[in-house]
């Protein structure tokens, strides 16, 4: 499995994002929405940051038991319930990206979200893999 990561000199500089991600293999993963879900299925964390390290180390769960690994995701869209508040913790949750993740960052988008499916959730994350 290949992916390229493609960041176009005369576009803004990226952060914590990929312009575009080429990518080349056999498998897709498709991962469905995360919140920040604990194993008895109540949302945990009361602020943005706590929240956001439990969706993704849900998503990152839920790759690796697909037999992937973070430097696999070329896709991940965010939905966020106040995205003044996502725009507002951005480096601390580029921090828990790095930290969980690495620093090779698959094309992103943050949707605003009037709620999520958990009425506590306040942040979601889906995703795209490639895989050999």
């Amino acid at each position: 499995m290949t992916l390229h990561r493609v960041n176009p000199a005369e576009l803004s500089p990226p952060t914590g994002f990929s312009h575009a991600v080429t990518a080349t293999g056999s498998r897709l993963v498709f991962l469905a929405g995360q919140t920040a879900l604990d194993g008895d299925g109540k949302v945990v964390g009361a602020a943005l940051p706590a929240q956001f390290e439990r969706a993704l180390t849900n998503l990152l769960t839920a790759l690796r038991h697909a037999g992937g690994t973070p430097a696999d995701l070329a896709r991940v869209t965010v939905y966020a319930t106040d995205v003044a508040d996502y725009r507002e913790h951005a480096p601390e949750l580029g921090r828990i990206w790095r930290r969980l993740a690495g620093r090779d960052y698959p094309a992103m988008a943050v949707v605003g979200a009037v709620r999520l499916w958990d009425d506590q959730a306040l942040v979601e994350l889906d995703g795209v893999a490639v895989l050999d």
